[in-house]
């Protein structure tokens, strides 16, 4: 049985944790979301991308913390994905939130990176862009199937000095260290 479109045990927990704020919460989980993207700096410009999306007459607004993203206002994925600058690589379907580790780890150039969990690849090839493509990334993921997705999104994206690694990041040998890891664990 569902309780105000979420299943009744979170709505059950939700009220209990939360009674006060409940309504916002249901309000924003049943809320449409905008399609965000994040601009392939490795391929193009943020200036670049604008231009076409006006050009396709795609409203968008600007991220103030982060140049590289845009909130649509009036298009839908499907619409995103007949883009050529989607085929291309040259955008990145992601959400803002899942844009900000990527933002707090700061990738430099030249340093070695492990990102724990990296399928499908957005964070990590954030980092790529982020570093100028000068970072050393070991992109861990221990399932087959996702791992050839994660392959994928970095050579759309034309991520370079990326490693894969079908592999449970936990179990690497102590031969590798690094400068930075990012871990956004699965739920």
């Amino acid at each position: 049985i569902v309780e105000k479109g979420i299943p009744d045990f979170l709505y059950s927990k939700l009220d209990e944790l939360y009674n006060n704020e409940l309504d916002s919460i249901l309000f924003g989980y049943n809320s449409k979301r905008k399609v965000t993207l994040r601009v392939n700096t490795s391929k193009t410009t943020t200036l670049e991308v604008r231009t076409v999306l006006k050009s396709k007459n795609i409203e968008f607004s600007l991220v103030p913390w982060y140049d590289d993203a845009l909130i649509l206002e009036n298009a839908c994925e499907d619409d995103v994905k007949s883009l050529d600058i989607y085929k291309n690589g040259e955008i990145y379907l992601q959400s803002l939130s899942s844009m900000m580790p990527a933002l707090v780890i700061n990738p430099l150039e030249g340093e070695s990176i492990l990102d724990m969990a990296a399928s499908p690849g957005g964070k990590t090839t954030q980092m790529a862009n982020l570093s100028n493509n000068m970072a050393l990334i070991m992109a861990c993921e221990k399932n087959k199937i996702r791992a050839d997705r994660l392959k994928y999104n970095i050579l759309k994206q034309g991520s370079k000095r990326v490693n894969v690694v079908v592999s449970d990041a936990r179990k690497l040998d102590e031969f590798f260290s690094f400068d930075k890891i990012l871990l956004d664990a699965p739920c």
